[in-house]
C-alpha cells in the first residue's frame, strides 16, 4: 500500500479527526461520515470502537468506490444520499462527521438535516471551508464555484452555528494543512499513471481532475491569503 492510501487526501487531512478524538471519545458511539473520500476516516472510527459506522455519499462513482475500498469490512454500511434528506432516524447518531462536505450553497438545509438525526447532545465534528478575505481573488472565487463550494467568513463559523442550535465545544485553526493538502495534490498528479493501482484511480478520478488546475493557483498565486480551514467540535442543544 503507498503512501496515497495511508493519507487522508481531503482539507485537513487527519488533524480533524484527531482534533475529534482529543475531546470526545468516539468509543460505543453510533457515528455517521458524510462525504466522498472519508473512507480512511472511517477505519480510523471502527479501530476506537464505535458501536455503528454509517457513510453517506451523493453520487454513484462515489458510493461504488466506498464500497470497493471498505469491502473487507462488513459493519461499515455506506450509501449513496442528499446530504439533506436522509433516510436515518430522528436523534439517530451520537456523532456526525463532515470533513470538507457541507460547506456548499445547501449549508443550511443539510445542518437542519444533521440536527434531526443528531441525538441530543450528539456532537457534530465539522470542517469548514472558509474565507479569510473579502473580497476574494478571482482564482479563489474560481475555485469555489468549481467545488460548489461557499465559505462561511472564518471568524464567524462557530458564531453561525451556534444560531442554529448548536453550542461550540472547541475549534482548531487548520488553514496552513491547505498547503500540504494542494502539494499533496500536485504530487498525485504526478504519479498517477505509474503509481497508483485501478482501484485508487478510479476513487480518486473525480477529485484528482479539479485539483490538476486548483493546486497550481493556490500555491503559486497566494491561496493562503484568502482561504482557510477550520475544525470545529458542536453540541446539539437538547
Amino acid at each position: 500500500m503507498n503512501n496515497f492510501s495511508e493519507n487522508i487526501y481531503l482539507p485537513g487531512g487527519l488533524h480533524q479527526f484527531n482534533h475529534l478524538k482529543m475531546n470526545i471519545n468516539p468509543s460505543a458511539k453510533n457515528v455517521l461520515i458524510i462525504g466522498s473520500n472519508s473512507e480512511n476516516i472511517g477505519l480510523k472510527f471502527l479501530k476506537t470502537g464505535c458501536s455503528t459506522l454509517n457513510i453517506i455519499v451523493e453520487d454513484h462513482d462515489s458510493l461504488l468506490n466506498s464500497r470497493l475500498i471498505l469491502k473487507d469490512f462488513s459493519s461499515v454500511r455506506t450509501r449513496m444520499m442528499d446530504y439533506d434528506s436522509t433516510d436515518f432516524q430522528n436523534d439517530q447518531f451520537d456523532i456526525v462527521f463532515a470533513q470538507a462536505s457541507v460547506s456548499s450553497p445547501e449549508r443550511n438545509k443539510i445542518i437542519k438535516e444533521i440536527k434531526r438525526i443528531l441525538k441530543p447532545e450528539g456532537i457534530f465534528s465539522l470542517g469548514e471551508v472558509t474565507s479569510l478575505k473579502d473580497p476574494a481573488a478571482q482564482f479563489i472565487k474560481d475555485i469555489w464555484d468549481n467545488g460548489n463550494i461557499f465559505p462561511l467568513n472564518h471568524e464567524k463559523v462557530s458564531a453561525f452555528y451556534l444560531e442554529r442550535g448548536f453550542d461550540p465545544i472547541d475549534e482548531l485553526d487548520l488553514s496552513e494543512r491547505l498547503n500540504e493538502f494542494y502539494t499533496m495534490g500536485k504530487e498525485l498528479l504526478k504519479k498517477e499513471k505509474n503509481n497508483l493501482t485501478e482501484i485508487e484511480k478510479s476513487s480518486y478520478k473525480k477529485l484528482l481532475n479539479r485539483i490538476s488546475h486548483e493546486s497550481n493557483a493556490y500555491l503559486k498565486l497566494g491561496g493562503k491569503n484568502y482561504m482557510g480551514f477550520k475544525s470545529i467540535i458542536l453540541r446539539k442543544k437538547s
